[in-house]
């Protein structure tokens, strides 16, 4: 049996659970705990807030039955998850296996993802979550803003970059000594935001080394420009549901960065710019000239969250959805 389930809706059933039950003793002031539904499986969701802004969360989790979390199209903050113990699926592979128990999610915009648990597997581990702009806090370049080797995790509107890397003896030691803290109050809190950002350290550790960077060639070939233009055509084709990034660059032969600097200098706009305004048109279009309501148009041109598409619109146009919709009625007098 697989019981599957919205992102949104295995987060209620979290917090009915919470709500059901007696507050746990030994809970510090800046600490929550979410209980596994009793009827999906058991295990827990411990969340800290270390830092202003910035949540470590560590979970032990196992389900009675298969289990299926999607979460649709989302605004996604930085995260840093490692596992200790366990494993599951994701759409872009398996975690805790083959020493692959550790990724980091950029901030920005995340796409649909399917989440595999099987029943019965133990999953341990951490996840430390906070929006980009914390990285200049903890990793400054010499202007106080994020080191630029970071950049590519803050990239606010645009898709999100992930990275699946192998785990090493430190990673794992950091993980499981945060599991494991021994100290309670203040000691507890100073002792956890040093691990954090130790965690964090050992994760962005090949990214911080890397010292050289790879320039492209001021031109572009006439084959990279028609195949450019290809996936401009994939992405007009497939507004619903858009290839990642990655899988675009494949299908068209060309890599992610050669991609990414081919729609710079052929539109004047990243792969994510071009494919949202696209979406905006046709959300323009179809609210001006059908009777479809806004959350109809905001699913047809691929937006699950009805505020992300109202944001998206309003950026690109100066009024809501709910305001153009309204303007066609004034203009035609309905």
């Amino acid at each position: 049996m697989t019981i599957t389930l919205s992102s949104q809706d295995y987060n209620e059933l979290l917090k009915a659970s919470k709500e059901n039950r007696e507050a746990s003793p030994g809970l510090e002031a800046d600490e929550y705990l979410d209980q596994m539904p009793k009827h999906l499986g058991r295990g827990y969701y411990r969340t800290i807030e270390v830092y202003p802004q910035l949540w470590l969360c560590i979970f032990d989790k196992e389900y009675h039955h298969d289990m299926v979390l999607k979460t649709p199209i989302n605004h996604h903050p930085l995260q840093f998850h490692a596992l200790a113990l366990g494993m599951y699926t994701d759409t872009y592979g398996q975690m805790g296996r083959e020493n692959r128990n550790n990724f980091i999610s950029g901030g920005g915009m995340q796409q649909k993802i399917d989440i595999c648990y099987q029943h019965s597997q133990r999953i341990l581990g951490v996840d430390i979550e906070m929006p980009p702009h914390l990285l200049k806090t903890f990793f400054p370049g010499k202007d106080g803003e994020i080191l630029p080797q970071l950049k590519f995790l803050a990239k606010e509107s645009d898709w999100q970059t992930l990275l699946y890397s192998p785990t090493h003896s430190a990673i794992q030691s950091v993980v499981m000594q945060i599991i494991n803290c021994p100290y309670q109050g203040v000691t507890r809190r100073i002792y956890l935001q040093g691990k954090v950002i130790e965690l964090m350290a050992l994760q962005l550790a090949p990214f911080l080394e890397e010292t050289t960077v790879k320039q492209l060639p001021s031109r572009l070939k006439r084959d990279t420009i028609a195949k450019i233009h290809h996936a401009k055509e994939i992405l007009q084709e497939s507004l619903e549901n858009p290839p990642l990034l990655s899988e675009l660059a494949q299908q068209v032969g060309l890599s992610e960065s050669t991609l990414q600097r081919g729609f710079q200098m052929q539109f004047g706009t990243t792969v994510f710019g071009y494919l949202t305004n696209q979406r905006m048109e046709q959300a323009h279009q179809l609210l001006q000239n059908t009777d479809f309501t806004v959350a109809e148009v905001a699913n047809i041109v691929g937006y699950s969250h009805l505020g992300h598409f109202a944001a998206a619109f309003k950026r690109k146009f100066g009024i809501t959805p709910r305001e153009c919709c309204l303007g066609k009625k004034l203009v035609s007098g309905l």
